[in-house]
């Protein structure tokens, strides 16, 4: 029966030039080895740090994102509070060139929120609808049928189909 125990293996003094030959050779595949790993090393830390370099450039380029996330809506309004500087500059009581400028910035001011995305809801007539209006009463009234809005408190709005202030609304009975 052959000895299997590595600690009682002992080197054959019969042939020693074959035992320097498999010393090289092991010498040669540990080099090899040691060499393989360093490179590997080498390449993981250069993963890592590409990895960390990436996640900081997301990570400022999210940052940037939200901080100029309203840089277009913001630019667009800035020609409505110009209007609004030059309404209030004006002198004396022109009540209705104030009116008229007024109206002017209204317009415009809801263009752009339009343009944004931006849609009123709430309006006399239309059908009560609980995902849009927020009744706040209920009225006996003969020109509407039920159901229906009859004055609106407060309108509501809606950005890109989400619902951001219900309509306050009185409602027939």
């Amino acid at each position: 029966m052959e000895n299997t125990d590595p600690t009682s293996a002992q080197p054959s003094s019969d042939n020693p030039d074959a035992i320097d030959q498999g010393i090289e050779a092991l010498n040669r595949q540990l080099g090899e080895a040691e060499s393989k790993l360093v490179e590997m090393r080498e390449t993981l830390l250069r993963e890592r740090a590409e990895l960390d370099n990436q996640r900081k450039r997301m990570q400022r380029d999210l940052e940037q994102a939200r901080k100029f996330a309203n840089e277009k809506l913001l630019a667009d309004l800035l020609p409505v509070l110009d209007n609004l500087e030059r309404g209030l500059a004006l002198e004396g009581a022109d009540y209705a060139g104030l009116r008229g400028g007024v109206e002017l910035t209204q317009r415009e001011l809801v263009r752009v929120a339009e343009a944004s995305g931006l849609k009123a809801v709430g309006t006399v007539g239309e059908a009560f609808d609980p995902e849009h209006h927020q009744a706040m009463a209920m009225v006996d009234h003969t020109g509407q049928g039920a159901g229906r809005v009859v004055s609106v408190m407060q309108k509501g709005y809606v950005l890109n189909e989400r619902l951001l202030r219900p309509a306050l609304v009185s409602v027939s009975k």
